[in-house]
């Protein structure tokens, strides 16, 4: 692996990392988290400044490389690639902060931010700042971060603020993780490698400045990448790492099953029709799903780089192939799984990680089922309040 990195080559970088983030996962997995060594050598590499504006030093890739760049990292390592993805989908804030307060969170080159959408915090309007206190699960990455928010329902005159639809004033709060504990909650299944663990913050101030609201506000930056639907952005990413992942999976398969013979057999796994039939559809499915979803994507940047914003019904298309290649993603490292035979049983083998980690992955509310209810409501034309879209 190189010392040192192009950083206009986010893709390169990430397969330059892949051998190393790959042979560390058991070791991720033992620790439940990404290491802060490997953390510092992404950053290096670009992997956290992906969404970060032109403006501040970042990259701010298309989302066709983005998903490119997450993919590889989730090949080799699905805990790492989730990490990537946090990293990089959370610095989207700065596109929505003055400048003159997104230059000193976000310039550092070797900046890892992180952090949570879900208000599950509460902000008191004190004026020039809020008074926030709140905890949050699924700080993937948390410890590595310099920088943490949090979402919060906002709170004047002990009553919470509300827009005009009824929902819950949220906004983001950004602070720095020195402000923050960090919970060792993160005993999982899957993913375990992402230290996704709690954080939490008891009355601290925050800054107006450092808070955003990625539904009402508007973004100060002008590309393309900022007209996305910020929830198709981190939809995305979640669907990128599981199209890693799975491609992860088909490759240990293949793997396995050159070497293996069942039990009396004489053949190998490769050598029996049911198994090349079977891993030829995984492989087709994946394939689909994948060309699918680039599909969207490009259909989806056609429209951002235009005039004019991204109207509902594409952001809707977008976040269909996002929740299609994620379910996807689990039906392969599951039927994998059950053709790797007792052998995918044990700790040693990739394939039990994938499946693990494919199904984690599924939980995160982006890409749950809810969302074939959202977006079938869409494709009806009903009545559909598009802020989540």
């Amino acid at each position: 692996m190189p010392d040192t990195f192009t950083p206009t080559d986010t893709l390169a970088n990430a397969r330059a990392l892949a051998p190393e983030l790959s042979a560390r996962a058991a070791e991720m997995e033992e620790v439940r988290r990404l290491p802060a060594d490997l953390a510092a050598k992404m950053a290096k590499a670009g992997l956290f400044r992906m969404v970060t504006p032109k403006s501040f030093g970042g990259l701010e890739l298309t989302p066709r490389e983005i998903v490119e760049a997450v993919e590889a990292v989730a090949t080799a390592n699905a805990s790492a690639g989730w990490c990537a993805m946090i990293g990089a989908t959370t610095a989207l804030n700065a596109a929505y902060m003055a400048p003159d307060t997104a230059s000193e969170i976000y310039s550092d080159p070797d900046i890892i931010t992180g952090g949570v959408f879900a208000p599950m915090g509460k902000a008191v309007d004190e004026g020039d700042h809020y008074r926030v206190s709140g905890r949050w699960q699924w700080g993937s990455g948390s410890a590595n971060c310099t920088w943490l928010c949090g979402g919060c329902t906002v709170w004047e005159n002990g009553e919470m603020k509300r827009l005009p639809s009824g929902a819950p004033d949220a906004r983001m709060m950004v602070f720095p993780a020195s402000e923050a504990t960090l919970l060792d909650t993160w005993h999982v299944m899957g993913l375990k490698g992402t230290g996704s663990g709690d954080f939490e913050v008891k009355d601290i101030a925050v800054p107006k400045a450092q808070s955003v609201s990625l539904m009402v506000d508007q973004p100060h930056e002008t590309g393309g990448l900022f007209k996305f639907p910020a929830f198709g952005l981190l939809s995305l990413g979640v669907s990128a790492v599981a199209l890693g992942n799975a491609r992860g999976a088909l490759d240990a398969f293949a793997a396995l099953a050159t070497t293996k013979k069942s039990q009396g057999s004489a053949k190998t796994l490769a050598e029996r029709q049911t198994m090349q039939a079977e891993f030829a559809k995984c492989e087709a499915a994946w394939r689909a799903a994948r060309a699918y979803l680039f599909d969207e994507i490009d259909q989806t940047w056609a429209v951002a780089t235009g005039e004019g914003a991204i109207p509902m019904e594409r952001r809707a298309a977008l976040r269909m192939a996002c929740t299609h290649m994620t379910r996807t993603g689990a039906d392969i490292c599951r039927t994998l799984y059950d053709l790797g035979g007792g052998a995918a049983l044990f700790e040693s083998s990739d394939l039990q990680r994938r499946f693990r980690d494919s199904h984690a992955i599924t939980q995160h509310i982006v890409t749950a089922p809810s969302t074939w209810e959202l977006t079938g409501r869409i494709l009806f034309g009903l009545p559909t309040d598009g802020g989540m879209v």
